[in-house]
């Protein structure tokens, strides 16, 4: 097949982008910077792209069967009000954008899969939640929300549509889990906010392997959780943490200083968390290469 990828150059952009050409598919590449791009992957087609001022080139989607739509600003930083302009329009404008490129299209790819993320379902203490609960409410859910009613665009064209609600990642080299690998390694890691809110999660391996696997089947569409079917609290991640790199895990961060760290609002989402389980994932066929913390944490580290 032939793919095109937003937000290629990113994290999971980039592993996505690997396992497509290991497994024989070409791939294109829509970034703000080619030159640099093409100095890390040569073998993807990269092509310009700037996500908030434009469609992007329609030479891009020649050939192109699947369209996969990673695009966005980095939510973890400081919610002032700049930021949050930015990270909304970082991800609803781009994903206008591109739904209107595609649906100017003559000929046009069989898929769009479509990142959201699990901030969608807000602050939801002990209760499971899957697929089918409302979103939740603050500025972490009102970004998914508007994510996804921008990819909803799509529907009525023939392109079917997947959106993958996805967990922070654990990568040991990004988001969440590089952040925490320094503290721990220095035995002066620990629970978050008093430990006790929930924290879905999923490998890295998954989160791409989802994004595979709603590309190839045809069986899928609409929302699916990418998240893993056991969620931990955040203590427990620390405790396993701790005892994959033989560390202590006893130093808790207090509340005062997540909020000096992050800002009040981002302080509050991180101090709040949401039991998400991938029900309809499961339900249509993905099985999770890492279903298990502690040894998704072994394998990746």
């Amino acid at each position: 097949m032939r793919i095109a990828i937003t937000g290629a150059s990113g994290a999971i952009g980039s592993a996505l982008c690997d396992a497509l050409l290991a497994r024989g598919d070409e791939v294109v590449g829509l970034t703000r910077d080619p030159a640099k791009a093409r100095s890390t992957n040569p073998t993807v087609g990269w092509h310009q792209w700037e996500p908030t001022r434009e469609r992007p080139p329609e030479e891009a989607f020649a050939g192109v069967d699947g369209v996969v739509n990673l695009v966005g600003e980095s939510i973890n930083q400081r919610w002032t009000d700049e930021a949050k302009r930015r990270i909304l329009e970082s991800r609803v404008t781009a994903t206008r954008n591109l739904v209107q490129a595609i649906t100017a299209l003559e000929q046009k790819p069989r898929v769009l899969v479509s990142q959201s993320a699990i901030g969608y379902y807000g602050d939801r203490g002990e209760a499971l939640v899957d697929e089918s609960a409302a979103p939740g409410d603050g500025f972490g859910a009102e970004v998914p929300v508007e994510w996804e009613r921008a990819a909803r665009e799509i529907e009525g064209t023939g392109v079917r549509l997947v959106i993958t609600r996805t967990s922070p990642v654990l990568d040991p080299d990004s988001g969440m889990l590089k952040q925490m690998l320094t503290p721990f390694k220095l035995g002066v890691g620990g629970p978050v906010g008093g430990g006790d809110q929930y924290l879905s999660w999923i490998h890295i391996d998954d989160a791409v392997a989802v994004l595979l696997w709603a590309l190839d089947s045809e069986e899928v569409e609409g929302v699916v959780n990418a998240s893993s079917p056991n969620p931990v609290t955040n203590r427990e991640l620390s405790k396993t943490l701790g005892r994959v790199l033989r560390r202590p895990a006893v130093m808790p961060v207090p509340n005062f200083a997540l909020n000096l760290m992050l800002g009040r609002e981002l302080a509050e989402t991180v101090m709040g968390g949401a039991r998400v389980v991938p029900r309809r994932t499961e339900d249509l066929g993905y099985r999770f290469q890492h279903p298990q913390l502690e040894e998704a944490l072994r394998d990746l580290l």
